[in-house]
This record gives structure tokens, C-alpha cells and sequence, in this order.
């Protein structure tokens, strides 16, 4: 955790506080508003299908457009999905930007969660609050853009809009002063045989 005192506003203190309240929402059933290694996401437990019904309300959005989770090392991939095809760990170890990979076979995840063709998208993340929090959560978090669905994600917390952050159990303090423009991850999606196709590069 030593980058945590790099960040403006952010002492190494403020980070484990912020870790642990936010973990004690989540496992509570709630949301949070947190920094990711993207842009700031909404959270909660991805196997909790009533705190994932909060997060769909809050966004507007309809549970049809499922959402992706994050988790802090590929060797937890195989206790959310049937079968992790080898290209998958490739595509991870060599990405020099937020890669977002769709897996079919989501197992394990809140129902909701999951989209009709079975498939879930996952992200690695490697930056220092959602890694940790991911560390600390032992569980997968849901991870979507802060805003309501059809209006601009926000590339900081200074973009994120009264009615999100009014609409959370928690908002982490981490990062709330980086006004750097964040951008989302790429996304590709897995199919059968390791063929790759490119959602979002």
C-alpha cells in the first residue's frame, strides 16, 4: 500500500479506514461509490442478487445489461466460471491497459448478474484501492460505471452526479481528490476454442 500516500488527500490511514467500511457495507448487503482501475464504479457482492437489484434501480437500467465484476488475481477466475481457456491468461499477463475479458460458463454470481447467453465479464485489477478491496472482500465486486444509464460516465469523482452518489451506502474517500481523466477498460469476449472478438479496444 505504499502508493496510497502519493495520491493527494489520501493518507495510508484513510485507505484502510475506506477498505474496511466498504467491506462492512458490502457484506451488509450495500453499495458503494468507489475508485477503480478505470474510471469510479458502483459495488457490491456479485453473489448478493438483492444488493445487484440496488445497484440496476439506482442506474436505471434494466437487469437485462448484465454488469461486470472485479477480482485481484487470475487464479480466482476458475470459482466464477466453468472453464478459463489458456489464451485468457495470456491476454491478462500481457495488457498494458484495463482488459475486461467475457467468459461463458459465469458460475457461482449473483443470477442477475449473469447474461442470458451465460457469460459474465471479469477484470483483473491492478490498481491499489480495488485490488485491496477485492483482497479484503475475498468475493467478487460488482464493478459499472457511476452514472445513470444513457447519461456520460464520469472520468472523475468531481464528474459523478448528486442523485448516484445520494443513492449509495458508502462512498470512499480514496482518490476523491485525482482529477486526472480516467478512461473505461478494453473489452473482449472468449468464445468456445479461444477465438477472441474485440467488444471495445
Amino acid at each position: 500500500m505504499s502508493d496510497t500516500k502519493s495520491v493527494r488527500g489520501s493518507s495510508e490511514q484513510d485507505f484502510r479506514e475506506d477498505i474496511k467500511e466498504a467491506v462492512r457495507v458490502m457484506r451488509a448487503g450495500g453499495i458503494i461509490l468507489y475508485p477503480t482501475d478505470t474510471i469510479w464504479g458502483l459495488g457490491c457482492d456479485a453473489t448478493n442478487e438483492e444488493a445487484v437489484k440496488k445497484i440496476y434501480a439506482l442506474k436505471q437500467r434494466p437487469d437485462s445489461k448484465s454488469m461486470l465484476v472485479l477480482t485481484d488475481h487470475e487464479a480466482k477466475l476458475e470459482r466464477i466460471v466453468d472453464e478459463v481457456p489458456e489464451v485468457a491468461y495470456n491476454l491478462i499477463e500481457v495488457s498494458e491497459k484495463p482488459l475486461t475479458i467475457i467468459y461463458s460458463g459465469a458460475k457461482n454470481l449473483a443470477p442477475n448478474l449473469i447474461a442470458q447467453d451465460g457469460s459474465v465479464g471479469i477484470r483483473i485489477t491492478k490498481e491499489a484501492f480495488s485490488k485491496a478491496l477485492c483482497e479484503a472482500f475475498r468475493m467478487p465486486i460488482v464493478s459499472t460505471s457511476a452514472n445513470i444509464s444513457g447519461q456520460p460516465s464520469a472520468h472523475n469523482f468531481a464528474e459523478i452526479s448528486d442523485e448516484i452518489k445520494q443513492g449509495v451506502d458508502y462512498i470512499v474517500k480514496y482518490r476523491q481528490n485525482d482529477f486526472s481523466k480516467a478512461s473505461p477498460s478494453s473489452i473482449i469476449k472468449l468464445e468456445k476454442g479461444g477465438v477472441v472478438t474485440i467488444i471495445r479496444e
